[in-house]
């Protein structure tokens, strides 16, 4: 006799698992007299039935029983999908949920429990966002397809045959073409991100909401985007200046996940001057919420595929360029070649310098100490906003400048003088 302590944790996870997906699929249905044959007591049962298949084969020391289980299961499957068609319904997502539930039930016997709760909230997710997957499709062009496919073609068949060795003469040997090449697939898949949210939300479903995506795909194209058309909506300048400041806001967020991501020892002490320019950021966000006027008209902002492959290689090339001058400042200038680096290079790209410090601070391989990386990627994220919001002041509207202005000071203030206590 198996003697399990947890036996009755994994049963009951694998009886949740069901729970939830059977809710979402009797949910989706809208029937409420008719008899379903797959609800949301039968995906209970399909997570118990796995979790329970899985624990005779384990009591006879036979994968049959799992295996005959799951024959019968697709026999009955194939017969109601068979009855659904006739009547006209040809999808197959409930079959594949109903075995799928029944293999997370097997994963969660099987001491997966933490991958069984990932599937089964992942399984939800996907069939909870049905509308919105089918609306992203629908706003997708060819050449946001091609784009992305050959993007993942070159970094499927390239990323595994670049070397992961650094090329260059000490102390410049810093040049890590694997790595380079994976840190520009993550910054693209963060942009990607924010361009999948853009298409299958939308960007005119209100200023504020694409100030956030737009901070996830590129703060600079909201900051110039918005800067323009206050020409023409100078009515909307607050509201303008509020997703603005938003995509900046978000723009420090995204340098505490590529920090810890690339360097997690560095992440803290970073965080502290991010989180502190973040917390400014909201606060006047709040505030010109509290006071912007209401959105009569939705607006519009361009953004491209993150995932073209030229602009993924300019930024690979960017990145190379920008770790060499960093690192040649840092060798013949000190602690402040670095700091002017970074101060020059946050005026182009913030992500770039960030990944380049982050890299250079790594376990002090190339003599770069933590708090100096510290400070240099806190004083390029400050370039970058300052150079935006010198595009705001300089070409915006007068309304659009005095509802900024406070907001952007306040956030490049409280970050220079946070990172001086670091």
């Amino acid at each position: 006799m198996i003697q399990d302590p947890d036996l009755f944790l994994r049963f009951g996870i694998s009886l949740v698992i069901g729970f939830l997906i059977g809710l979402q699929r009797e949910f989706a249905s809208g029937e409420t007299d008719n008899e379903l044959a797959l609800g949301i007591r039968t995906f209970t049962l399909l997570g118990f039935l796995g979790c329970g298949a899985a624990f005779i084969a384990d009591l006879l020391n036979s994968p049959w029983p799992f295996v005959s289980i799951v024959f019968i299961l697709g026999i009955f499957l194939a017969v109601n999908y068979y009855l659904e068609a006739s009547r006209g319904n040809t999808g197959l997502t409930t079959e594949v949920s109903a075995l799928l539930t029944l293999i997370i039930g097997a994963a969660a016997y099987r001491h997966y429990l933490t991958a069984a709760i990932a599937m089964g909230v992942t399984v939800t997710v996907l069939l909870s966002t049905k509308l919105q997957l089918h609306r992203f499709v629908r706003r997708i062009t060819r050449t946001d397809v091609f784009a992305t496919l050959k993007f993942a073609v070159i970094s499927a068949i390239v990323l595994p045959i670049l070397p992961n060795q650094n090329f260059g003469p000490p102390p410049f040997n810093i040049f890590n073409p694997f790595q380079i090449w994976l840190l520009v697939v993550f910054i693209s898949g963060i942009s990607f991100v924010g361009y999948i949210l853009i298409k299958s939300i939308g960007a005119r479903r209100g200023i504020g909401l694409t100030g956030f995506l737009g901070g996830l795909a590129s703060s600079t194209a909201v900051t110039l985007s918005f800067t323009q058309r206050s020409k023409t909506n100078a009515a909307l300048s607050r509201s303008f200046a509020l997703a603005i400041l938003i995509a900046w806001t978000v723009m420090f967020a995204r340098v505490i996940i590529e920090v810890a991501v690339v360097n997690p020892e560095l992440l803290r002490l970073i965080w502290i001057p991010m989180v502190a320019a973040i917390i400014a950021g909201l606060v006047y966000c709040l505030y010109l919420y509290r006071r912007r006027q209401p959105d009569h008209e939705k607006e519009e902002v361009s953004f491209s595929n993150p995932f073209e492959l030229g602009p993924a290689i300019q930024f690979g090339l960017l990145f190379a360029v920008i770790l060499f001058v960093a690192k040649v400042a840092q060798v013949y200038l000190g602690d402040t070649g670095l700091y002017l680096s970074s101060i020059a290079s946050g005026l182009a790209d913030v992500d770039a310098i960030t990944l380049s410090v982050a890299q250079l601070s790594k376990s002090g391989l190339n003599g770069v100490e933590l708090p100096v990386a510290a400070r240099a990627i806190v004083l390029a994220a400050v370039s970058n906003t300052f150079i935006k919001g010198g595009l705001v002041i300089c070409m915006g509207e007068k309304e659009l400048r005095k509802a900024i202005l406070p907001g952007y000071l306040l956030m490049m203030g409280v970050s220079v003088v946070v990172v001086m206590l670091v």
